[in-house]
């Protein structure tokens, strides 16, 4: 009989990694170097410079593919670098379909900087499959998949745009920052690449700035980490420690997350101020029975829209948060507030912004580990 595979909650404690070689130590070591002694060139003991790898940056790319069933992790500088890796395996006249509904930050990448050298990218809501599939043409070499999107919840099947991203010989990379691996692994879905900011969930405490990809396939990894090595766009040993020790807590603070969510989903939705919530775990969300399908809960991630609400009234109502942060980012174990209009997704041009609902009006919710009457006693204050 083989080994037999941990489950998930042991995995983010055990998986990938062992006691370290020098003196047993259970956590691995923070190896705060650049370079290592060699006893003749070339011999070493599988390290040599810290660009290439590093032992605890290596124990936290162990883990992360632990984490998502994959065979191979690579951890980046931030995930805004982990995503430029991704594009570095295209060449001009590559095409590129993208979710609609996506991070600023990734909309400025593409649009910004990878457009100028000769990548196309068209964007699909990814809603009907037979749309999605008009995009696919010879030149078509990338999917690129949010899910849950960022900030308005929208979920893609993942299961069905492998189907085709397969029959067209297609890569398929899906951002499962707002899932984590608690919730959703792609891979097992038919993803070709993983990507995260692991600054968010996966780190969970607003200490680090990493990114993170995962991938099955060698030779691709083999790509991957060859794009790593030439950029440099690599995480520092502190910041791989300091993940790694985040994601030990991975299950149990996303358990919490989610209790959290559901509630203040629920709150929201009742609540006579509020014009629309946009929560995958309602039945009535139309993406529910995906999310159920391919998700185990549904994330403490939330947007929502005031009744009669404008820029204005969006601005006020965030600054009179006391416990709820207002504050880029996400998924740590505080609950912060965003207005994406003037914040995450500022450097999408407003028309654009338009198009997927992204109004002045709304409002973006992290929930956080806190006690949930406190969170919404604040959310009361604010909107009344």
């Amino acid at each position: 009989m083989g080994k037999k595979e941990l489950k998930f909650n042991s995995k983010t404690i055990h998986g990938g990694q062992k006691p370290d070689a020098a003196y047993g130590a259970v956590m691995p070591p923070i190896y705060q170097t650049s370079t290592y002694a060699q006893s003749s060139p070339g011999g070493h003991k599988g390290f040599e410079y810290s660009r290439g790898a590093n032992p605890t940056r290596t124990a936290l790319e162990n883990a992360l593919a632990s984490l998502e069933n994959g065979g191979y992790g690579l951890a980046f500088g931030s995930g805004m670098a982990a995503i430029d890796a991704v594009m570095k395996l295209l060449v001009p006249g590559d095409e590129v379909i993208c979710t609609s509904d996506l991070y600023g930050g990734s909309y400025r990448l593409f649009k910004g900087v990878y457009e100028k050298y000769g990548i196309k990218f068209r964007f699909s809501p990814m809603e009907d499959m037979k749309e999605l599939e008009s995009h696919v043409n010879s030149k078509t070499k990338l999917v690129w998949v949010e899910t849950p999107t960022n900030p308005m919840m929208n979920i893609v099947d993942i299961k069905a745009v492998s189907k085709i991203t397969k029959t067209h010989n297609v890569l398929l990379a899906v951002d499962n920052t707002f899932a984590t691996p608690y919730l959703q692994r792609p891979l097992d879905l038919g993803a070709d690449i993983v990507m995260h900011s692991a600054t968010k969930y996966l780190a969970g405490h607003s200490d680090v700035i990493v990114g993170a990809l995962v991938v099955k396939d060698h030779s691709l990894a083999e790509q991957l980490y060859f794009i790593q090595k030439s950029s440099g766009g690599i995480c520092g040993p502190m910041d791989s420690y300091l993940t790694l020790r985040g994601i030990k807590t991975l299950h149990v603070r996303m358990q919490r997350h989610c209790e959290n969510g559901q509630i203040i989903a629920k709150y929201l939705e009742n609540h006579p101020k509020i014009d629309k919530v946009y929560w995958p775990g309602f039945e009535n969300h139309p993406y529910h029975k995906v999310a159920k399908a391919q998700m185990k809960s549904f994330g403490g991630m939330i947007s929502f829209v005031p009744k009669g609400g404008s820029y204005d009234n969006a601005i006020q109502f965030v600054e009179r948060l006391k416990i709820f942060t207002l504050a880029e980012s996400l998924g740590g174990v505080e609950s912060l507030v965003g207005h994406p209009a003037s914040m995450s997704h500022g450097s999408i041009p407003k028309d654009e912004r338009e198009k997927n609902r992204i109004v002045d009006a709304l409002i973006r919710l992290s929930v956080g580990i806190e006690d949930v009457e406190d969170l919404m006693d604040d959310l009361e204050q604010a909107l009344n």
